[in-house]
């Protein structure tokens, strides 16, 4: 087995989204090559309704897939096909914009007010770009769940992992989805298929992703202050971590435990133009999505 080094460890940069939505953006609108075949991902947790409330009104996506995981608080959605719903806590919707779809997401806190879930967008390779939207709502009682011996927890939402598999499907960029955590000072890893560009997204606790020995046994409160080199490099709250080629992922928790998605998908390899929501191939492509929306054309009827 090889180890995945760790070639990026960056903090999430805060970012004003939608319409007035405070977040914090790990990665988008930059060099899509470094993070194929995903396009951008944000972490909207706030604890602040005023910092979230206005939400995501109407809004166009057209060649991508957008994945929304909810972890506290609700996501009231809806599109112009006429779908609707309502993504809980633990809850998961991967929405395939394909040729073109209008929606808006507003966020609601929960009893305290707490709002928390992160958006990923993958990109349609351009066979793809053009196919018919669709949903793949999951409840969180669907996503299934597995804590090791050591206390290691993983609940997949795609891909397979532990004999256990996700409940969506279908999807072009062939992902692993992953929300992981492990208990303090443990070290686990983890296996990801060398094909796939990997990386992981902390937000909670903290951990050392490297090929380094690391201290024996479990972290003590007292071993801490000797364990420099760990603390040193610990990966903390909100912070984007990306792996180069390997076999697997090798984390060691700081005396926290830590808590991260693991996310890897398989390169698509093309052109990438860009407009906001809108990601084609070609310039043409985009010229032509911004005229579909002026004459009112954006929508294909659904063969």
């Amino acid at each position: 087995m090889s180890i995945r080094p760790v070639i990026e460890a960056a903090a999430s940069r805060p970012t004003l989204e939608g319409a007035g939505v405070r977040l914090h953006r790990a990665f988008g609108f930059g060099t899509p090559e470094l993070t194929d075949p995903f396009l951008l991902f944000d972490d909207f947790r706030n604890d602040r309704p005023e910092d979230y409330a206005a939400g995501f009104p109407w809004h166009p996506h057209r060649g991508i897939e957008t994945i929304t995981y909810v972890l506290a608080g609700t996501v009231e959605h809806a599109d112009s096909l006429g779908n609707r719903g309502r993504l809980g806590a633990g809850a998961v919707q991967w929405m395939t914009a394909g040729a073109g779809i209008l929606h808006q997401e507003m966020p609601e806190g929960d009893a305290g007010g707490r709002m928390h879930g992160f958006q990923l967008w993958a990109n349609l390779p351009a066979r793809l770009k053009m196919t018919r939207p669709r949903y793949q709502d999951i409840a969180a009682a669907d996503i299934p769940e597995e804590t090791d011996d050591d206390g290691t927890r993983v609940r997949v939402i795609t891909g397979a992992f532990w004999g256990l598999k996700g409940p969506v499907d279908g999807v072009a960029a062939e992902p692993l989805y992953l929300d992981v955590s492990v208990p303090p000072g443990r070290r686990r890893s983890l296996p990801v298929d060398v094909r796939r560009r990997a990386f992981a997204y902390v937000f909670a606790g903290s951990g050392r992703f490297s090929d380094a020995a690391p201290p024996r046994g479990v972290l003590l409160e007292k071993e801490v202050a000797g364990a420099e080199r760990l603390i040193r490099d610990l990966s903390g709250d909100r912070t984007l971590v990306r792996f180069g080629a390997g076999d697997e992922v090798t984390v060691t928790a700081g005396p926290e435990g830590i808590r991260f998605l693991l996310v890897a998908g398989a390169p698509i390899e093309e052109p990438v133009a860009w407009h906001g929501p809108i990601v084609m191939n070609t310039r043409a492509e985009i010229h032509q999505a911004m005229a579909d929306l002026r004459n009112g054309t954006f929508i294909r009827p659904l063969h």
